[in-house]
């Protein structure tokens, strides 16, 4: 789904539903905000070339955190694109990424997706890339869950800090989110944002009265 030049939601499908990782690019790059389940790989290439973006196009990827829904991917994108491929993260969900430590919520997994984290980002920190990437660190959902704010499109990719159905948001996934308290605080950063939609991973895109949806939680 397009929300502008140069910014898409893409659609993938694992087990009867959807999640949306995000993609960026202009003309010199692209930029894939979190890399679905493991073996989403061929699924991700395919959703960008219906967009006209190649994968070899893919020189950045932003995960907003740590769950295995969000960086599964990630070990088929190195080893396809090693050298050319810098990743991103918050450094308190880095040693999680890179194997480091058992992930949070998924360290029953016996052989979980991991990969080098090459630069860590903070709260407030702007990235250069597609028009401008502001990041925002929402603990909650994870202690190092980052939001990020696209200058050029007013659009908020809140990750997993809020799910929609139907366009409408629908707050804090309560069942999934390490500490509901936390993350309560994180939804007030986005209060002083000019937020024209949001993508939510889980739902997807809302761009109806966004300030306002967001107050009631």
């Amino acid at each position: 789904m397009k929300i502008s030049r140069g910014v898409e939601i893409l659609e993938l499908k694992f087990n009867g539903a959807f999640i949306h990782p995000t993609l960026l690019w202009d003309h010199e790059m692209a930029v894939l905000i979190d890399t679905g389940f493991p073996g989403q790989m061929e699924d991700l290439r395919v959703a960008m070339d219906k967009v006209g973006v190649s994968f070899n196009k893919l020189k950045v990827v932003i995960l907003t955190h740590q769950d295995i829904d969000h960086i599964g991917s990630l070990p088929e994108i190195l080893q396809e694109c090693g050298r050319n491929i810098n990743v991103y993260a918050h450094e308190l969900d880095k040693p999680y990424i890179q194997g480091e430590l058992p992930l949070l919520k998924d360290g029953h997994i016996v052989n979980p997706p991991k990969g080098k984290v090459d630069d860590t980002l903070h709260d407030g920190q702007e990235l250069p890339y597609c028009g401008g990437i502001r990041v925002i660190h929402t603990p909650g959902h994870t202690p190092g869950h980052i939001s990020l704010y696209l200058r050029q499109s007013k659009t908020l990719v809140a990750g997993d800090s809020m799910y929609s159905v139907n366009g409408t948001l629908e707050g804090i996934h309560a069942p999934t989110t390490l500490d509901i308290n936390v993350a309560r605080q994180s939804l007030k950063k986005y209060l002083d944002l000019d937020i024209e939609c949001v993508v939510c991973y889980h739902g997807g895109l809302s761009k109806v009265n966004i300030k306002e949806q967001i107050q009631k939680f």
